[in-house]
C-alpha cells in the first residue's frame, strides 16, 4: 500500500514536470483558451467584487442612511404620545414626514413633488448637502407669509425658477432659498416620482395636507446613546418596543438593515449579472474543448513517444490534464486581477457622482468563488477529449491526420466529468439568492448544449440527404457541412450559445422599454388622484365628470395596513417564496367593496356580495397566497392606524395588473374597517387622450381640490423606464462578455480546423478549382451554418425572454422581431467574415510544401 502511494506521488511530480516542461514552447493554441476563462472569471469576480463592496459599503453607512440607529415607521398616522415618550426616554429621536402633493409655480403651472417634512434635529447623522449652505433654522424661517423650503434643481429647471421665488403647496406659501444636493438618507427610501421638496414640519402642517386618511408616512429615528450604539443595542431596544406596544403598526428598521428594498435589488441584480457571466464562461467552455482537442491532435507524435517508452494512458491523461489545469489557473488569475480592480476603476472613475456607498476592498471569498468557477468550467469541458487520450494506440495517433473517428471516454473518465459538472452545478445553485432561478439556468444551459449538438448533428444528416447539387460551388459547400473533421458542430456549439443570451437580453430589453416608455396600453388611466378626503369624494368625481364628460372615472376608498400574522404565525416567522415575500416587508394599500373590483377574475371561493355583514373576510390575489402558503377559511391579521384586524380569506382573485387600474392584493369586505379615517384614491381614463387636455385637468383639480395630489401616469412611466432602462443599459454591458466569449470561441473553433482547410485548399487548387470558387463554396458553408445556428438563438432566446417576461416580470410580451433580425444578421456576418478570414489564410498557402509532407 505504501509502495503504490509512493508510486502514484512519483508519477504526479514526473506529471506535473512534463506538462510544465511542454509549456515552456509558449501558449500557442491556447490563447482562446484562457482568454474565454478570463473573460467569464473577470464577469463572475468582478460583478461579485461591486456588489460586496456595495454591500460593506450599506452596511458601514448604514447608521448614516438610516439617520439613526433605529427607525420607527407610520402610515396615515403619527405617533401617540406615549409611543413618542417611550422613543425619547431611550435616545435622541428625530421625527420626519413625507407624501406626494401638488406645487404650483406663480404663473399657475403645477408639479408633482416628493414632499419631505422635518424637524430641527435632522440630519442627527451625515450632512444635508444644500447650495447655498445655511442653518436649517434660516432655511425653514417663517418669512412674510411663506415659510422656507430647500428643493432639487429639477423643480427649478420645469419651472424656469430662480432662489428667492415663491410656489404654493395647499394652503401654504413656500419661497425657494437653497437647492438639495444630497440627503444623508436618501437610499433609504423608495424611487421619487417627483423632485424633492424639504419643508419644516410647520410648513408641512400649514399647508393643510394633512387629512384623517391622508398617505403620510412619519418616520421617527432614534440615536441611541453613544454607549450604548451597536447592533446587540439596537435589536434589544427593538423587541423592547414590540413588547411595549404590540399594536402600534411600525414597520422598525435597524442600523443593519437601512435599506431592505435597496438590499434586495442589489442581491437580485448581482445574482443575474453572475448568471450572465457564468453563461459567458459556458460559451467559454466549448472553447476549452476545442482547444484541449487541437492541442492533442498537435502533440500526438509527443503522445505516441510517452506511450512507446512505457506511459501508461492514465500517464498520459495526468501530464495534459495538469496542463489544462495550470492553463485554467492562468486564465483565471488574469480574470480576477480585473475583476478584483473593477471596484477601484469604478469608484476612481464615478466615485464623485455615485449615488451608492462603494467601499472597494478586495473580496477573497468572490475571488475564490470566480477561480472555483473558472477551474470547474475548465475540467467539466475538458475531461472528454483528454479521456478519450487513454485507450487510443500509437499508430492510430500516428493516422489521426486522416481518420478522425470519434471515441467515447472510459466510464472512469465519463463518471470524472459527471462529478465536476455536477460540483459546477451545485456551486452555481447552492450559493444563489433566488435558487429557483439558477436552477432554472443550470437547467436552460443543460437543455441548449443538448439541443445546438441536436441541430448540429441534424444539420449534418440533412445536408447528407439532399439531392446531389448540379452547381460545384453549392455542392461543395452542402458536402463541408457533413464531411470527416467538419466544422459543423464546433460553429453550433460556439455561436448558439451565445446568441440565445444576445437573445433573451434584446428581447427583455425591448420588452421592459415598451411597458414602460412606449404607448400606454389600451383604455389605461391618463390620471390618478391621491388623498381625496372621504367627505368630498362623491363631490370630487362629479367635478371630474363636469370637466371631462366623455372620461371614464373609478374611485375607490383607500387605507394603508401591514401584514403582521398568518394562520397564527407572525410574518416574520412566515416561510414566504421570493415572489411574495416583499407583501409582509412593509404597508400595503388596502382597500374594501362590495363589488369584485375591476381587472379582477375570482378563481376560488365566492365573493361575498353588496350586503354582506358578516364577521370581516378578505380577497387575496391567488400567487400571494400561494406563496404564503395560504388558503380560503385561513385568517390573516393586519394592522391598520395602530388596530390589528383579523379577517378570513374568503375567495382568490387574478389581477390584470398590466392594465393600470386600481387594483389591491388584499380587498376586504364593507364592514371590515368601519369607522377607521381613510381616503380615496381615483383614476380617470379619457376617451380621446389630448396631452393639451393634461395641464387643464391638472390645473382646475388643483384649484376646485388643493389637498388632493394628481399622478399623471404617463410621468409617472417615464420616472419608473429611466430606472429600467440604467438597470438595461448594465445588463446589455455584462451580455457584451458573452458575445465577445462567443465570438473568440467560434475564432478559436475555425482555428482549430485550419489544418484540414489548408489540406483541403491545396488538394482541390491542384485539381483545379479557383480561388472564387473556393471562397464561394465556403461563404455558402458558414452561411448555412450560421443561419442555422441564429435561427435556433433566435427561437430559444425568444423562449427564455418570453419566460422571464411572463412569470417572473408578470409583464406581457411582444416578440421584438427587429432586435431579432438584427442578431441574425450579426450572427450571418460574425460566422461568414471569421470563416473566411481563416479561408483566405488557407488560400494563401504554397501547394508544393503542403504536398510535401502529405
Amino acid at each position: 500500500m505504501a509502495h503504490e502511494t509512493a508510486y502514484q506521488a512519483r508519477t504526479s511530480s514526473l506529471a506535473f514536470r512534463y506538462a510544465l516542461r511542454e509549456l515552456r514552447g509558449g501558449l500557442r493554441g491556447f490563447y482562446v483558451f484562457i482568454a474565454c476563462i478570463a473573460l467569464g472569471v473577470m464577469a463572475i469576480s468582478g460583478v461579485g467584487s461591486v456588489a460586496a463592496s456595495l454591500g460593506d459599503g450599506l452596511a458601514r453607512e448604514g447608521r448614516t442612511l438610516l439617520g439613526g440607529d433605529v427607525a420607527f415607521s407610520l402610515m396615515q398616522r403619527e405617533a401617540k404620545p406615549d409611543e413618542l415618550a417611550f422613543l425619547r426616554s431611550r435616545g435622541q429621536v428625530s421625527s420626519a414626514a413625507k407624501l406626494r402633493a401638488m406645487a404650483r409655480a406663480g404663473d399657475g403651472r403645477l408639479a408633482l413633488v416628493e414632499m419631505k417634512a422635518v424637524d430641527g434635529s435632522y440630519p442627527m447623522l451625515g450632512e444635508l448637502s444644500l447650495e447655498p449652505k445655511m442653518p436649517l433654522a434660516d432655511l425653514f424661517a417663517e418669512r412674510d407669509g411663506a415659510f422656507g423650503a430647500a428643493v432639487e434643481s429639477t423643480l427649478l429647471a420645469r419651472f424656469d425658477l430662480k432662489l428667492g421665488d415663491r410656489v404654493t403647496v395647499g394652503n401654504a406659501t413656500f419661497q425657494l432659498r437653497s437647492v438639495v444636493v444630497s440627503e444623508p438618507d436618501k437610499l433609504a427610501g423608495n424611487v421619487g416620482l417627483g423632485p424633492r421638496f424639504l419643508v419644516s414640519e410647520a410648513g408641512l402642517r400649514a399647508t393643510g395636507l394633512l387629512q384623517p386618511g391622508s398617505l403620510v408616512r412619519w418616520i421617527y429615528r432614534v440615536k441611541l446613546p453613544d454607549n450604548a450604539a451597536d447592533d446587540r443595542a439596537a435589536g434589544a431596544f427593538i423587541d423592547e418596543a414590540r413588547a411595549a406596544a404590540p399594536q402600534a403598526g411600525w414597520e422598525i428598521r435597524s442600523r443593519a438593515n437601512a435599506s431592505p428594498q435597496l438590499e434586495r435589488t442589489i442581491n437580485r441584480f448581482t445574482q443575474f449579472l453572475t448568471l450572465v457571466g457564468l453563461a459567458a464562461l459556458l460559451v467559454g467552455g466549448v472553447g476549452v474543448a476545442n482547444a484541449v482537442k487541437s492541442h492533442i491532435d498537435r502533440r500526438r507524435d509527443v503522445i505516441a513517444a510517452f506511450k512507446a517508452l512505457g506511459a501508461t494512458g492514465r500517464d498520459v491523461f495526468t501530464i495534459y490534464t495538469t496542463q489544462v489545469i495550470v492553463l485554467a489557473a492562468i486564465g483565471s488569475v488574469i480574470g480576477l486581477a480585473a475583476g478584483a480592480a473593477l471596484p477601484y476603476v469604478i469608484v476612481g472613475l464615478f466615485g464623485k457622482i455615485l449615488p451608492l456607498p462603494v467601499v472597494p476592498a478586495l473580496h477573497w471569498d468572490e475571488l475564490t468563488l470566480s477561480f472555483i468557477y473558472g477551474l470547474l468550467t475548465a475540467l467539466a469541458f475538458g475531461l472528454w477529449p483528454l479521456g478519450r487520450v487513454h485507450d487510443v494506440p500509437v499508430a492510430a495517433l500516428f493516422r489521426e491526420t486522416v481518420t478522425n473517428s470519434l471515441r467515447r471516454p472510459r466510464w472512469l473518465y465519463l463518471a470524472l466529468m459527471a462529478a465536476v459538472i455536477a460540483a459546477l452545478i451545485s456551486v452555481a445553485i447552492g450559493l444563489a439568492y433566488d435558487k429557483r432561478v439558477a436552477a432554472v439556468f443550470v437547467a436552460s444551459s443543460i437543455a441548449v448544449f443538448a439541443l445546438l449538438r441536436l441541430i448540429a448533428t441534424g444539420l449534418m444528416a440533412l445536408a447528407r440527404r439532399l439531392p446531389r447539387a448540379r452547381i460545384t460551388m453549392l455542392r461543395l459547400a452542402i458536402t463541408n457541412i457533413y464531411r470527416p473533421g467538419a466544422l459543423t458542430p464546433s460553429v453550433v456549439l460556439s455561436l448558439g450559445l451565445g446568441l440565445a443570451v444576445l437573445v433573451t437580453i434584446t428581447q427583455i430589453d425591448g420588452n421592459l422599454r415598451r411597458q414602460f416608455l412606449a404607448s400606454l396600453p389600451e383604455r389605461a388611466p391618463a390620471f390618478y388622484f391621491l388623498d381625496i378626503p372621504s367627505s368630498e369624494a362623491d363631490r370630487f368625481g362629479a367635478f371630474l365628470k363636469q370637466i371631462m364628460p366623455d372620461s371614464s372615472i373609478e374611485d375607490v376608498p383607500m387605507l394603508r395596513g401591514r401584514i403582521v400574522s398568518a394562520r397564527g404565525i407572525k410574518s416574520e416567522d412566515l416561510k414566504a417564496s421570493v415572489d411574495s415575500e416583499w407583501v409582509l416587508q412593509s404597508d400595503r394599500g388596502l382597500s374594501y367593496t362590495g363589488e369584485i373590483p375591476k381587472g379582477s377574475k375570482i378563481v376560488e371561493g365566492e365573493w361575498w356580495g353588496a350586503d354582506y355583514k358578516g364577521p370581516p373576510l378578505v380577497s387575496m390575489e391567488k400567487k400571494i397566497a400561494d406563496g404564503l402558503g395560504l388558503k380560503i377559511g385561513d385568517e390573516i391579521v393586519v394592522n391598520v392606524l395602530g388596530r390589528e384586524i383579523p379577517a378570513k380569506i374568503g375567495n382568490l382573485r387574478t389581477i390584470d395588473w398590466q392594465g393600470l387600474g386600481i387594483n389591491f392584493v388584499l380587498v376586504f369586505s364593507p364592514n371590515a374597517f368601519k369607522g377607521a379615517p381613510h381616503s380615496h384614491i381615483a383614476t380617470l381614463t379619457e376617451g380621446h387622450p389630448d396631452p393639451a387636455d393634461d395641464a387643464r385637468i391638472i390645473k382646475q383639480v388643483a384649484d376646485a381640490f388643493p389637498m388632493v395630489t394628481s399622478v399623471r401616469v404617463r410621468e409617472a412611466l417615464e420616472t419608473v423606464g429611466t430606472v429600467v432602462s440604467n438597470l438595461a443599459l448594465a445588463i446589455r454591458g455584462a451580455s457584451a462578455v458573452t458575445l465577445i466569449s462567443a465570438i473568440l470561441v467560434l475564432g478559436g473553433a475555425l482555428a482549430a480546423g485550419h489544418n484540414h482547410r489548408v489540406y483541403d485548399a491545396v488538394i482541390l487548387k491542384t485539381l483545379g478549382a479557383t480561388r472564387a470558387r473556393l471562397l464561394g463554396a465556403y461563404a455558402l458553408e458558414y452561411l448555412m451554418i450560421g443561419f442555422a445556428t441564429a435561427v435556433f438563438g433566435v427561437i430559444a432566446g425568444s423562449i427564455a425572454a418570453w419566460m422571464i417576461v411572463t412569470r417572473l416580470m408578470t409583464l406581457s410580451f411582444v416578440w421584438q422581431a427587429g432586435s431579432a433580425a438584427g442578431v441574425v444578421a450579426a450572427a450571418l456576418i460574425v460566422t461568414v467574415g471569421l470563416g473566411l478570414a481563416g479561408t483566405l489564410l488557407a488560400l494563401n498557402q504554397k501547394p508544393a510544401s503542403v504536398l510535401r509532407n502529405l
